[in-house]
């Protein structure tokens, strides 16, 4: 069940021994959202896929969680909270849920008529000031900094680089948003349709199975830009797997 982002709120964080990783397995103009007619929801799952490092090797480089987070994550409210945020030298990465985030600009994929939760913002704006369009733009949603983890000590903020990894399955995106400081495991329409995962913010998503790893002190620029994320992520990926 998806919830609301939220704005950031300040918190620390803390780093705790190695574990075992729990296993579970660009831009265009839009109308309003009172002129825009709801738009089916469109899985693609001949999509493209994105980059030359595999999404095998991106797993194995997480196999391992070293947790980063003092304590763990729900995928959803009223879910156990058996979700770490873990790290390495060049990256932060978690096991978790996908949700629908359809927030920021109105389109037509994502208004007020098509997610009934629908806000008009998100933490972060692209930049020219207006906000992210979760339309088209992949990105993920990171918690509000809490007790639990500050994404902001990891090197984690608006713009980072992110490798999206589901099933076969690579996507680059950015962190675009805040969601709730209990909560983890949310990404954009763009993202879970370019996954190949149902995009419908009225229940869409996937249960399990979407891992996210966050390449610390990155960005991509401008934000609004995925040619960029993707130039980047590429490049942080070949990094990363190769221990560089």
């Amino acid at each position: 069940m998806r919830v609301p982002s939220l704005t950031l709120a300040a918190a620390g964080a803390a780093l705790l021994a190695p574990a075992a990783f729990p296993g579970s397995t660009a831009l265009a103009t839009t109308t309003p959202a009172a002129a825009a007619a709801p738009a089916s929801p469109r899985v693609t799952p001949d999509a493209p896929r994105e980059g030359a490092v595999s999404a095998s090797a991106l797993l194995a480089g997480a196999r391992d969680c070293a947790p980063v987070s003092r304590g763990r994550y729900r995928s959803d409210d009223g879910a156990p909270a058996d979700i770490p945020v873990c790290g390495s030298r060049g990256a932060v990465f978690w096991k978790a849920d996908l949700d629908i985030d359809c927030d920021g600009r109105p389109g037509r994929r994502c208004n007020g008529d098509t997610d009934p939760t629908f806000s008009a913002s998100t933490a972060f704006a692209q930049s020219d000031g207006r906000f992210l369009d979760a339309g088209r733009l992949p990105f993920i949603v990171v918690p509000a900094p809490s007790r639990i983890w500050d994404h902001r000590a990891d090197g984690v903020r608006g713009g980072s680089v992110v490798a999206v990894v589901y099933r076969d399955r690579v996507q680059y995106a950015v962190v675009g948003d805040v969601g709730p400081g209990h909560i983890i495991g949310e990404a954009s329409y763009a993202t879970a349709a370019r996954l190949g995962i149902d995009p419908d913010p009225r229940g869409g998503g996937t249960d399990s199975g979407v891992t996210y790893i966050v390449f610390r002190n990155s960005r991509a620029s401008p934000i609004e830009s995925h040619a960029a994320a993707v130039t980047e992520g590429e490049r942080l990926a070949r990094q990363w797997i190769g221990g560089d």
